[in-house]
């Protein structure tokens, strides 16, 4: 039987480890850790012999002290040390909680990742923290989007519901990015979309392979066969995940598109952990990360 002396220990323990455990979730892991999450695929429509080599960085959520000016600086040096052919960019720029120190300005922001590099350039979608800082935006319920406008300025192409068709090694494909699902805000989880799917599939005009940037990965469900490769950020793959499990997901569709490799119907998504936080700044087991897309491999 425990006595009261090795109960208290037990307990003082307890509370050091709670307190260690508290620091790291808290401090390290979303302030100091940066990883490559690798995935190595040829999608159905992808030609096996056609090898591209894509970087993603999604929800950057910039904002002092958790991701300063200088972490995105050190974020966009480790992106271009992949060597990658594509850099996409899956949106959220804006700081996604009110646990900040100062705010880090979209044009200074834009500036730092007009520095990614790589032979087909970098390409960017917006999210909907995006729309929600733009409070101008959101009375006119339309755009222009500060956010993209200040993108497009620092030489980043921002896509919404467009693409371009851009060619590696003599191979074509196109690069499709989605409006917004949920830019406006309607009421208590009330959103308005500027998402146009249909339109968006309508820019592709030959056979060539479709990449396709969706911001929340609730839009795969209408994905169809066409699009090879889905990549999208939004959920931060919950901010904690344990053992395959995340506990809260911004998704109608909870773990289904929580993070990773999805594959449905010989549709495939990669859901991408992120790099910033939202509503609180937290993260445990689910390190900020780059993701790095080889197809035909």
């Amino acid at each position: 039987m425990m006595n009261r002396r090795t109960f208290f220990k037990w307990l003082g323990g307890l509370a050091l480890s709670g307190a260690a455990m508290t620091g790291y979730a808290f401090g390290i892991e979303p302030g100091f850790l940066l990883r490559v999450q690798q995935y190595k695929l040829t999608p159905p429509g992808w030609p096996a012999d056609f090898k591209l080599r894509i970087a993603a960085l999604a929800d950057i959520h910039a904002g002092n002290p958790y991701m300063s000016l200088a972490r995105v600086e050190r974020i966009v040096a480790a992106t271009n040390a992949l060597n990658p052919d594509l850099i996409l960019m899956l949106g959220d720029y804006a700081a996604g909680h009110r646990l900040v120190t100062s705010g880090v300005p979209i044009k200074d922001t834009a500036s730092v990742c007009a520095g990614l590099a790589a032979p087909l350039g970098r390409h960017a979608i917006l999210g909907n923290h995006d729309w929600w800082d733009d409070r101008a935006a959101q009375k006119r319920r339309a755009g222009p989007s500060l956010y993209g406008e200040t993108l497009k300025a620092a030489g980043i192409p921002v896509y919404e519901n467009d693409g371009v068709r851009l060619e590696h090694n003599g191979r074509a494909f196109w690069l499709l990015g989605l409006a917004d699902q949920i830019a406006f805000i309607a009421g208590r989880n009330r959103f308005i979309g500027l998402d146009d799917l249909d339109g968006t599939l309508a820019k592709v005009t030959d056979d060539a392979p479709v990449i396709l940037m969706i911001h929340e990965p609730d839009g795969f469900t209408k994905v169809p066969k066409r699009v090879s490769l889905t990549l999208a950020g939004h959920t931060h793959g919950g901010q904690v995940r344990l053992l395959g499990y995340s506990p809260v997901v911004p998704s109608a569709y909870g773990n289904r598109f929580a993070y990773g490799h999805v594959v449905e119907d010989d549709r495939h998504l990669i859901v991408s952990g992120g790099l910033g936080c939202s509503i609180l700044p937290v993260r445990f087991g689910m390190p900020p990360e780059i993701v790095l897309i080889e197809l035909g491999a």
